[in-house]
């Protein structure tokens, strides 16, 4: 699904990423994991297309990321860990805003279904500016859930909400069984919920690992950024 193969990114003379090679596979939950400004960010924004490959590449599905095409896109969806809402806008105005603006009709179907899955229905008429922190979270994991995409890149989707929020998110977490997610993550009890492997980035380079042996071979001390 993800294949990354000799990725080396770099800033100046900072080399931020040094010739990482590693696959993620269909289904898979895989935590991203590093310090702060280990590169996890860098790595996202790769993968994006956000950031050019300078050296190495990356394919998403088979096809290659670059601006030549767009086919990879349209399997993947991005959360990032501050999403952008309409706050004088209800969530069922902001779900139908972002739809539209994917397949230009909404389809009122997919929405219902997208804010049920994070219990968001009920309070679909209620502007977002009387949502909680976790509650706004949810919608913007709703509103990428609505894309369908089989891969998706979730940006520290739990930081900064209470711990029922974050059991909240975790639980649409574990009941997507269809997709492939990449994690980025520090909280070590949240990769033990919903995670198969962890992806460690540490002095540039990345190691995989499913999170039995992650656990075994790391401390805490090892991913808290």
């Amino acid at each position: 699904m993800i294949q990354v193969t000799n990725l080396h990114q770099s800033f100046g003379k900072k080399t931020v990423l040094d010739s990482i090679t590693i696959s993620i596979e269909k289904n898979e939950i895989c935590a991203l994991v590093g310090r702060n400004g280990a590169g996890k960010s860098t790595f996202i924004n790769s993968l994006l297309g956000l950031l050019p490959v300078k050296q190495g590449s990356i394919a998403i599905n088979g096809t290659t990321v670059s601006k030549k095409n767009n086919g990879w896109k349209k399997a993947i969806a991005y959360l990032p860990e501050k999403f952008l809402l309409y706050p004088m806008l209800t969530g069922l105005e902001n779900m139908t805003f972002f739809a539209e603006a994917v397949s230009k009709t909404a389809n009122l179907e997919r929405i219902e279904q997208v804010l049920t899955a994070v219990s968001l229905w009920d309070d679909r008429n209620v502007q977002v500016k009387k949502y909680s922190k976790g509650m706004l979270q949810r919608l913007g994991l709703a509103i990428t859930l609505y894309q369908e995409s089989s891969i998706l890149i979730l940006d520290e989707p739990t930081s900064g909400i209470d711990p029922m929020g974050r059991k909240e998110i975790l639980e649409v977490l574990k009941s997507l069984q269809q997709q492939t997610i990449l994690l980025s993550s520090h909280h070590l009890d949240e990769i033990k919920q919903v995670c198969t492997h962890v992806a460690y980035l540490h002095d540039g380079k990345m190691e995989k690992y499913t999170v039995e042996e992650f656990l075994n071979t790391h401390h805490l001390g090892g991913i808290d950024g």
